[in-house]
């Protein structure tokens, strides 16, 4: 299995510089020991839910009897819902009526570590479908051992992002970050293809000949 794809996958849909605007309205009353607590919960949150989709993930589908071709070819248009509104320079598993709540909850005083900014800003279906999908191409333990271990670079890099917020808005713009959100959607677009592509033949043979 390439090991590379799941990583750049993961990195295109949890975005975590898209989701610098978002930190900085929602903690906007915040004070600097309850920002810190925010992004050490978030990133936390964020590191459990990919390492959790990599090991259970596979378990809750076969539970189900669902196939992994038809889980591929529902999981890739996940995913290529998700890149198109990054496209349009939107975070990928998010609304406006997340970006409502958050506020709410935010100006209400209520942790938004959790609901919405790890779910669904930084992690949500489209990152647990793409968790399980590769990890159903697994064939040793060590190589579900680098997928749990991309929780960790996930939960690194949104730590990073969040901790440096206010340097990045300042230094990109929301111009800048746009750019880059586009771009993780482009990559993300190319990737859902792939998966699409590649449960599409699992099911339909013919169109492999």
């Amino acid at each position: 299995m390439d090991l590379l794809k799941p990583l750049i996958a993961l990195l295109a849909i949890v975005n975590p510089i898209g989701v610098v605007p978002f930190f900085i309205h929602f903690t906007r009353g915040f004070t600097a020991e309850q920002k810190r607590h925010t992004i050490r919960v978030a990133s936390f949150a964020s590191c459990v839910v990919v390492a959790v989709s990599a090991v259970a993930g596979l378990r809750v589908i076969e539970f189900f009897g669902i196939s992994i071709a038809s889980f591929q070819v529902g999981g890739g248009l996940l995913l290529l819902i998700s890149s198109m509104q990054m496209l349009q320079a939107h975070p990928a598993e998010t609304s406006e009526e997340d970006v409502n709540e958050g506020a709410s909850k935010a100006d209400a005083g209520a942790s938004i570590a959790v609901v919405p900014l790890t779910i669904p800003l930084l992690t949500g279906p489209a990152t647990i479908s793409t968790m399980v999908i590769y990890a159903q191409k697994t064939q040793h333990w060590w190589q579900v051992g680098a997928l749990m271990g991309y929780g960790v670079v996930i939960g690194a890099a949104a730590f990073l992002a969040l901790s440096a917020a206010g340097r990045i808005a300042k230094l990109l713009g929301q111009t800048g970050i746009n750019v880059m959100t586009r771009l993780m959607g482009l990559i993300l677009a190319a990737l859902a293809v792939e998966i699409m592509a590649d449960g599409l033949v699992k099911l339909f043979p013919a169109l492999g000949s």
